[in-house]
């Protein structure tokens, strides 16, 4: 290994003599039960009825129910996300201090973020800035909280176990959770709102879908904070390093920039088509009908592709995986480009959710194994922080693509609430069809650098459980 200097050599000096004092976390052979990975999976159905509601549906419902301007749209919603990774950051940061107990944040953040996820939807009869302001201030209330919520949850990950295999198979856990919730999300919001206002996309239909969900994500949220089992390892009870000596490593951390850089444009690339779902089925298409049954069968094909994607990795890795899914997913997009409208294009859109679904299942495999990355070269463990700043750079992506997709659809013309030119129904297309495409091909050349190759991890976690008994 090389020799360690600058911050790095004062953390190993000052605040970890020995590189690893966690043997006990590191060689126990209490891995988690199957009751383990339900009860903590479930957490990520929790969460993901409220993402995939804030991800598919907020910025149709600001601009085709409450009517505001596609641009103003975009812009607010972009402001939002990225009030929410600097939230992920301090929430990061906070969870990052010594001793501290991921289920406590949870514990005290899941009611409120119910609430406020029911006032996204709950905007009263204003216009101008009197409603651009509500609508800016709800997000920031709802971003805050999500994050109070989601990064502790997420950073809980690697203190279910350090066994790669394990943390594998609880992203997949998560994954199937995730996709069954997007599909409850995307099947569930219009029927509900039939079925108490008779309009499936009336303000009142999209506030009654969200009371339901936020009762169900908050008792799903408590359950976890109670119910799941939370390894604290001992190098917590350590001082830890200054905060910016934590950030300096973790952006020296190879492995965990190429994966983040990889994540961030590959889901920029997802957020443009898939938000642009519905406006292409009303608009471009002429069926507004199918854009929810799209969204549908496309969280039915991500929920399918997990299991098949967990098969794959025990064969190529979950790098492999990676570039596995860019392919898949740029054969589907050329397909998309060939594909007549109506069904043909909805089952390659249901096929292309296969490739997200890989994406994810990769980033949340891998992203815990950059933690042990970071560890074993520089003897100092940066666990919440890190999960903190990659919710940062997740968030930067999809603020990217909700601005970005505004002010495209204002360059193309698009008016909210009236019929589209055939110029600027091509432009939602287009905007598709290559910008998914060249987000899918950046992805691949930043993951070519990332050194976890297939066994890496195992290896790390051998050598960081040798150096803790000498």
């Amino acid at each position: 290994m090389a020799r360690l200097t600058g911050a790095t050599a004062i953390v190993r000096r000052t605040i970890m003599p020995r590189p690893l004092e966690n043997p006990a976390m590191r060689r126990s052979q209490n891995r988690p039960g199957a009751m383990q990975f339900v009860v903590f999976g479930a957490g990520d159905f929790a969460c993901n009825l409220y993402w995939q509601s804030v991800s598919l549906y907020l910025l149709f419902f600001y601009t085709d129910v409450l009517g505001v301007s596609v641009a103003l749209g975009g812009a607010l919603y972009m402001i939002g996300a990225l009030w929410d990774g600097i939230a992920d950051l301090l929430v990061g940061i906070a969870a990052q201090r010594p001793g501290v107990r991921y289920r406590r944040f949870i514990a005290w953040g899941a009611v409120p973020l119910g609430i406020a996820f029911v006032l996204l939807y709950s905007t009263p009869d204003l216009t101008g800035v009197w409603l651009a302001g509500v609508i800016g201030a709800t997000q920031i209330l709802f971003r805050t909280l999500y994050a109070l919520v989601n990064v502790p949850y997420a950073a809980w990950t690697a203190r279910i176990s350090p066994d790669s295999r394990d943390r594998t198979m609880l992203a997949g856990v998560r994954m199937l959770f995730g996709t069954i919730a997007a599909l409850v999300v995307t099947m569930g919001t219009p029927w509900i709102a039939l079925r108490v206002t008779g309009d499936a996309t009336s303000q009142a239909g999209f506030a009654s879908a969200a009371i339901v969900y936020g009762v169900v994500g908050a008792g799903l949220l408590l359950a976890l904070a109670f119910g799941a089992r939370e390894a604290l390892p001992a190098a917590t009870s350590r001082a830890q390093a200054p905060l910016l000596t934590c950030l300096r490593l973790l952006l020296a951390n190879r492995a965990f920039v190429t994966l983040n850089l990889a994540a961030m444009v590959a889901g920029l690339a997802a957020a443009v088509l898939t938000q642009s779902v519905l406006y292409y089925f009303k608009h471009v298409a002429g069926q507004p009908a199918q854009g929810p049954q799209t969204l549908a069968l496309m969280a039915v094909a991500g929920a399918v592709a997990v299991p098949v994607w967990l098969l794959v990795t025990r064969w190529i890795g979950l790098r492999g995986v990676w570039f596995a899914a860019v392919g898949w997913g740029l054969l589907c997009l050329t397909l998309f480009g060939f594909a007549p409208r109506g069904t043909a294009t909805i089952a390659v859109l249901a096929l292309l959710q296969a490739a997200f679904t890989g994406f994810n299942l990769v980033f949340w495999s891998m992203l815990p194994n950059t933690v042990e990355y970071g560890e074993d070269r520089t003897g100092a463990r940066v666990e919440a922080l890190a999960f903190g700043v990659a919710a940062l750079w997740q968030k930067i992506g999809l603020a990217a693509a909700a601005g970005g997709l505004g002010l495209f659809y204002r360059h193309i013309g698009y008016v909210a609430g009236a019929t589209q030119s055939a110029a600027t129904a091509a432009g939602i297309r287009d905007l598709m069809l290559y910008a998914c495409s060249a987000g899918l091909v950046a992805s691949a050349l930043v993951m070519l650098g990332n050194p976890l190759k297939r066994g890496v991890h195992a290896a790390l976690v051998e050598d960081l459980a040798r150096r803790a008994d000498v």
